[in-house]
């Protein structure tokens, strides 16, 4: 699976916390689209415009605004709401067979009629070109898709799955026009037909261009009159540069924390506004459990009881993150502090010593962790840095870093030559099963080989089949105590989520919330 993991600039959590803000939007789709143009710069690079295949940010950004899924999360909201869909639902007891029916009127922004048909085509597509880049991986319970009539759709799944609502409300859920895409293969000219609220007008290499379609029907109120984003391919000092010059009214996902600071504490810089937003990115320390080091718990839980997170928040990323004491982030149904409970808020050398001892361990722990800034962005090989000497100054461990490029840090940890090593999360739907079902069910992306049988037999179907979320908080809970207790993963810290923006742009609260969606349609010009 391709972790949705890009680098995260500040730690930008991009996450599912529940909200306190309600959705709203008109019923009949009338956008108004009023206000100017809007210019928008990020680091992030946008990979696809084709659905079958994006799964990272960036693309997912485009998707959320150019194409509809059945359902949407309001802004600040994690439950999903119809969308392209008027009405959906489970109906059957076993949450095996989920029905839509769409709302009247859908439209692709080239004018064709968007029926059941399209909404079958989409998933059968993206099932059937299985990209490796692609969402595909989040739907292996997907048996058939039904479409008794032109309204309804009917999905029938293989295993019991009440988080499906949430999985088809993301951007693997994009609708796509059967008459403008091949079922065989993805569309490269750079071109998306959807009928959300913006069509694409071009895109290119270093910008997009996106104007309000008029042939939208949902639940989207559009309060500008297109957006224009320009991409600055991981260069932050030109970003910076670009805010702070006024020649883009917002920036978003590619300023650093000093960056973050700079701006707010300068008063040269009137007129420029830090909008702070909830988000659940996270970021773990991951342990081989088949490495000869860290593969022994005693390594493991030493780590757990030295690694000193308010430090590092507040020495490396300036406070643009906060501690992560569990696997499931603060603001997510099911969230615990098993990592707190356990391991305590300060750092114990006593405790750590002990936990090396118990395991016949008494030399310093030589060790090394690898990091990949090319991913996580350049702060990474700080925060590791820092880990290495908060490790060594114990007085246990002689911790060293290693810092590789991505395409030859991924191809090292499949080979397992890596012992520990760092991995970041944006989840792609607010449920807890998206912080635990990826790293310790079948197919675990992590790449650590943990296995634990109560987790991937009992807790993660349990949980998967219950449809009452509120109800699986025990499960999930015991399950966050399990990692704690075997540390096959070592949570950091849960990102804040940020945008700095000119004093005349509004609405960037509505954009940056848990949910990952970035709502182009929120954005008001003055």
């Amino acid at each position: 699976m391709n972790l949705r993991n890009q680098w995260p600039v500040l730690p930008i959590v991009a996450g599912l916390a529940s909200g306190l803000l309600t959705g709203c939007g008109s019923e009949n789709g009338d956008s108004g689209a009023g206000g100017s143009t809007v210019v928008m710069g990020m680091s992030d690079d946008v990979l696809a415009t084709d659905p079958a295949s994006g799964y990272d940010p960036g693309s997912w950004l485009l998707f959320n605004n150019v194409f509809q899924s059945l359902l949407s999360f309001p802004k600040g909201g994690t439950e999903p709401q119809p969308e392209a869909a008027k009405a959906c639902a489970f109906s059957d007891a076993q949450t095996k067979v989920y029905k839509c029916t769409l709302r009247d009127g859908l439209k692709f922004s080239n004018g064709d009629e968007l029926t059941s048909e399209d909404v079958k085509f989409s998933f059968d597509r993206m099932l059937k070109i299985n990209d490796d880049a692609g969402p595909a991986i989040m739907f292996p319970m997907l048996g058939s898709v039904d479409t008794p009539d032109e309204k309804t759709v009917v999905f029938n799944l293989k295993v019991p799955d009440a988080t499906f609502p949430s999985k088809i409300a993301s951007g693997a859920g994009s609708i796509v026009d059967h008459r403008q895409y091949d079922e065989d293969g993805l569309r490269e000219d750079g071109e998306a037909v959807g009928s959300g609220p913006y069509k694409l007008d071009s895109f290119g290499e270093d910008s997009a261009v996106f104007s309000v379609n008029p042939n939208y029907e949902g639940t989207a109120e559009v309060q500008n009159s297109g957006v224009t984003l320009k991409f600055f391919h991981g260069d932050q000092d030109k970003l910076k540069e670009a805010i702070v010059d006024k020649d883009i009214d917002i920036a978003y996902r590619g300023l650093q924390a000093g960056d973050i600071a700079d701006i707010e504490n300068d008063s040269g810089n009137e007129g420029i506004d830090v909008v702070e937003g909830t988000s659940a990115e996270v970021q773990h320390l991951v342990f081989n459990m088949d490495d000869p080091v860290a593969g022994k718990i005693g390594v493991r839980k030493a780590i757990a009881y030295l690694l000193d997170r308010e430090a590092l928040v507040d020495q490396v990323y300036e406070d643009t993150a906060t501690p992560l004491y569990s696997i499931i982030p603060a603001g997510i149904a099911g969230h615990n502090t098993a990592f707190f409970d356990t391991y305590g808020a300060r750092p114990s050398k006593a405790k750590a010593k002990a936990a090396l001892e118990a395991d016949g361990i008494t030399d310093r722990v030589k060790l090394t962790l690898w990091s990949t800034p090319s991913r996580y962005g350049p702060a990474t090989d700080d925060e590791f840095k820092a880990i290495a000497k908060q490790l060594n100054a114990s007085g246990l461990f002689e911790a060293t870093v290693q810092s590789v490029p991505f395409a030859q840090y991924e191809k090292d940890i499949e080979a397992g030559k890596y012992g520990v090593y760092v991995k970041g999360w944006v989840p792609d739907y607010p449920d807890a099963d998206n912080f635990t079902a990826p790293f310790f069910g079948e197919g675990n992306v992590l790449g650590n080989n943990f296995t634990n049988s109560t987790i991937t037999d009992t807790l993660i179907p349990g949980t998967a089949a219950q449809s009452d979320r509120g109800a699986t908080d025990t499960d999930f809970g015991e399950l966050q105590d399990i990692v704690a207790k075997e540390v096959p993963v070592l949570p950091i810290w849960q990102a804040k989520q940020y945008a700095v923006v000119r004093d005349n742009v509004y609405g960037l609260e509505y954009c940056l919330d848990a949910s990952t969606v970035f709502r182009f349609w929120e954005i008001n010009k003055g």
